[in-house]
């Protein structure tokens, strides 16, 4: 059983005040905006790009945003929140210190000013949305009560020919995650189809990307959010996976279209994100894989020793090595916990 992923006692909070907007609109799903609660994690904190998202985001809902900013920045302008972009009635700014992606999102998770949504919206800063983006995701949670997560398809942004960046997650022999569809050809933007072309039905997928994803609430109360352990890189792939063996479903709706500006607030952590990749692709496997599959993956990051960089695959390897017994004890207490 993993620990909880809530852990609000060294938070620190500052809050933008949030009043009702008298002109908020309804919608098909019976006011959309109270329904869903949106969450933008930062770690770049207030500049163009959060901008960008936000400006997005407020353009096509008025569903509640939570900014967490783990930036670090110690910097009481930005605390009140006047540097952030939209409607102060709905958008509300929490400050965190930096115990990574899951943590941060955790936050946003449990923020009470979207305590009661059905559904959490979890995006990235680097990602922009577009018209109509959020409907077709609601819709596929509302028709389907074993879905636990669906997301949009999204688009590399900047692209020419429009190229995509995800339609879900996989998983390789390796225990190595890789989103479906990566950097080929977006066919209905090529084509000028339609979005509701055969090419855009709702398809199941094994698990999703954390970048730009609608989390059903139920399914965050039930798996517990993200383990905060992870701090970068397959928390994921560890969330879907932990919510399949409760029997949770996940699907992409490719009718929903959002851009995203790939590893742009991950850029400057260089051999530190390899490192963190590589080690929590072992910590997943060993928790999650086959044992066939537990063997070559560790097999990889020993022959991965005598490639560049060198020190970084080094240290995952170490970091791997030192998690994995709690890995392994994990996973036999899962096991024996279905088989109860």
């Amino acid at each position: 059983m993993n620990e909880p992923a809530h852990q609000p006692p060294d938070v620190q909070l500052s809050d933008v005040q949030v009043s009702e907007d008298p002109h908020r609109t309804h919608d098909g799903h019976g006011r959309l905006h109270e329904r869903v609660g949106i969450v933008v994690v930062t770690h770049a904190g207030a500049g163009p790009m959060l901008t960008r998202c936000i400006d997005a985001v407020a353009a096509t809902t008025h569903s509640r945003v939570v900014v967490v900013d783990n930036s670090g920045h110690d910097d009481r302008r930005e605390t009140r929140g006047d540097d952030l972009p939209g409607s102060p009635s709905v958008v509300t700014r929490r400050r965190c210190a930096n115990r990574g992606f899951g943590a941060a999102a955790n936050v946003g998770f449990g923020d009470a000013t979207i305590a009661t949504t059905d559904y959490v919206m979890l995006l990235n800063d680097d990602v922009t949305v577009g018209d109509g983006w959020l409907e077709p995701l609601v819709s596929a949670l509302d028709g389907d009560p074993k879905l636990g997560a669906v997301q949009p398809k999204l688009l590399l942004a900047g692209t020419d020919p429009v190229l995509i960046n995800s339609l879900g997650v996989t998983i390789d022999r390796y225990g190595a995650g890789s989103d479906l569809g990566y950097r080929t050809p977006d066919a209905v933007a090529a084509s000028g189809r339609p979005v509701d072309d055969p090419a855009s039905v709702v398809s199941p997928i094994e698990m999703f990307t954390g970048g730009a994803v609608l989390l059903r609430r139920a399914f965050l109360d039930e798996v517990g959010g993200f383990d905060e352990r992870y701090f970068l890189y397959y928390e994921d792939v560890d969330l879907a996976l932990r919510g399949a063996e409760r029997g949770w479903r996940y699907a992409c709706v490719p009718a929903s279209v959002v851009e995203h500006e790939m590893g742009a607030t991950t850029a400057s952590l260089d051999d530190g994100g390899r490192a963190l990749q590589e080690r929590n692709r072992l910590v997943t496997v060993a928790r999650f894989g086959t044992w066939p599959m537990l063997g070559r993956a560790w097999w990889l990051s020993v022959r991965r020793l005598r490639h560049e960089p060198t020190a970084a695959h080094r240290r995952a390897l170490l970091g791997g090595l030192a998690r994995l017994p709690r890995a392994l004890v994990e996973r036999a207490r899962r096991h024996r916990g279905r088989g109860a």
